[in-house]
């Protein structure tokens, strides 16, 4: 019969270089991390940069960039519209994540009841899902939306 050896010593070896392994790799990672700064914008500073919304938008849409890319993964973006607008029917390649700042929205996905936003309310719209939006209130709307993927817009004609 053969006699199993267990070698001790040997295991903790293991254990050890895997976790220095781990650390090593953590510390890298967080090394590249830290070199990017911190950000703090309002969306009531007056030194944000509003450019034009896609041609479909209404008028008076704009959208300024917090955070990030927008043509890359991972940035966050401020989208006004007037009041008492309608945003058509569109999608995006992107998931949203989204804050209502200022004034009253509604927004309907594809295939689901209206979901009416007041200000503070979140609101998360799955990646390709149709959806429209109104500016229900006398002063613009203005939402902050962080987008997975890079920021793009398709209009849905009806």
């Amino acid at each position: 019969m053969k006699k199993s050896v267990f070698y001790p010593n040997r295991t903790i070896l293991v254990i050890v270089l895997v976790i220095f392994t781990m650390n090593f790799s953590y510390a890298q990672m967080s090394a590249a991390e830290s070199e990017e700064s911190s950000v703090l914008k309002s969306f009531k500073d007056k030194s944000l940069v509003w450019g034009d919304c896609p041609p479909f938008m209404p008028e008076g849409c704009n959208i300024a960039v917090l955070h990030g890319d927008p043509s890359k993964t991972d940035s966050d973006v401020l989208f006004k519209v007037n009041g008492h607008s309608s945003i058509p029917n569109h999608w995006h390649n992107s998931h949203e994540r989204m804050v209502l700042l200022t004034g009253k929205m509604e927004v309907t996905y594809k295939g689901e009841d209206s979901k009416l936003m007041k200000v503070g309310d979140f609101a998360y719209g799955p990646a390709k899902k149709p959806h429209s939006a109104k500016c229900l209130s006398k002063e613009p709307c203005i939402l902050y939306i962080g987008f997975g993927e890079p920021v793009d817009a398709f209009e849905i004609e009806d």
